[in-house]
């Protein structure tokens, strides 16, 4: 049965472009201060404790969760600027953006009362970190093919297993884990899997760094043995976390940060071509920007869907793949635009090293977040194709 793709006609209203001014004025003052060195992607680094503290007092974490909470009870196109604002600057949004983007979300919708009045207001200030524990060794991006159990225990459950690739692990405070509590049933293989609340600084928890090719650590294995979790740390249903999971992927597939990531090879590219480039590189930078504009419509128009209370899981899904294959190809692209460009130590010195970092991260790119075949699966079947 296919369901037809929707993307809204949306403009950005008059309040999200007061707030974009008031995001630039901050981060220029931050610059200026030498918080962080902006259009640098993560090479400076995108993990600071002190400036997720900042950000949480100007108000624009939990941005649309209610008041009692932390919130503002904002709209999510306004958080969509804030994020867009922030990662165009490559601001180090490390420490919170997790937190903020899904499993505050997450912890909202299902959470325990007492979990949600002591969690979310820390995660507004800026003072918690979450990682997300879904991606297992052996089982890639099939997540309904997940094994670190979760076994009923007197006052709770006990938890053994690993998890791999978990960004930010080794410096997060909780993280939302996705845990097997019964096994699949030959008409669903998708049940079985359950979601909890896990204080990464609780015993039975060994935090191991993987290591990515430019030396960068970010990514991790997480390996539990018996880690106590408490019943107020179950999230939703017991055994029906599937439906769950794939909501809170619609809230990570379709932000700006999903084509952004490598957005600062594109301004080196402007910079190192000049006010008059040739036709060539005119006709790229042109092409490239067209596209960038395309994403940036679609994910706005996401944005609005979740605004209006959707949840667009297909469209979620169509952001993801198309921006993360744009900004996989993007260091590739402007390598071919700029090798005629000249050669000045001032002038190609800093494009060089964006270039060669973008290349190092871009394989990761179409994994995060879910693989492009698995995306491509999501969307071939809400067009009734398999």
């Amino acid at each position: 049965m296919s369901t037809a793709i929707q993307f809204d006609q949306l403009r950005l209203p008059p309040e999200c472009e007061s707030l974009r001014a008031e995001v630039r004025a901050f981060l220029k003052e931050e610059i200026e201060a030498g918080s962080f060195v902006p259009w640098g992607g993560t090479i400076s680094g995108g993990y600071d404790r002190a400036f997720s503290r900042r950000v949480g007092a100007k108000g624009w974490i939990g941005m649309t969760w209610p008041k009692k909470y932390g919130g503002q009870e904002r709209s999510f196109l306004e958080r969509y600027v804030v994020t867009e604002e922030f990662r165009i600057a490559s601001a180090p949004v490390g420490c919170h953006f997790t937190a903020d983007r899904q499993s505050g979300p997450v912890l909202l919708k299902y959470g325990d009362e007492a979990i949600k009045a002591d969690i979310l207001p820390r995660i507004a200030r800026g003072e918690c970190c979450f990682c997300i524990g879904m991606s297992e060794p052996n089982s890639g991006s099939d997540l309904f093919a997940a094994s670190t159990k979760a076994t009923r225990t007197d006052g709770g459950w006990l938890v053994n297993g690993s998890k791999i690739w978990t960004s930010n692990a080794h410096n997060a405070d909780y993280m939302i884990g996705l845990f097997r509590t019964s096994a699949p049933t030959q008409e669903n293989r998708r049940h079985g899997l359950t979601q909890f609340l896990v204080d990464m600084k609780g015993p039975g928890i060994t935090i191991n760094p993987v290591n990515q090719i430019f030396g960068k650590h970010e990514f991790n294995e997480v390996v539990f043995e018996d880690h106590f979790l408490p019943d107020t740390h179950l999230l939703g249903a017991v055994d029906d976390a599937w439906k769950q999971a794939t909501s809170e992927l619609a809230y990570e597939r379709s932000g700006p940060e999903r084509f952004l990531e490598t957005i600062y090879v594109l301004f080196e590219l402007v910079r190192v071509l000049g006010r008059e480039p040739d036709l060539r590189g005119a006709e790229g930078i042109g092409r490239l920007v067209a596209q960038l504009h395309t994403l940036r419509r679609m994910s706005v128009s996401v944005n609005g869907m979740l605004q209006a209370g959707k949840e667009p899981v297909l469209e979620g899904s169509i952001v993801k793949d198309v921006g993360t294959a744009w900004e996989q190809q993007l260091p590739a692209r402007a390598r071919d635009l700029a090798a005629f460009a000249a050669a000045e130590p001032a002038n190609r010195a800093s494009f060089e090293e964006q270039l060669q970092f973008a290349t190092m991260i871009a394989p990761k790119l179409t994994i995060q977040g879910g693989t492009t075949e698995i995306l491509r699966g999501i969307i071939a079947r809400g067009l009734g194709l398999r």
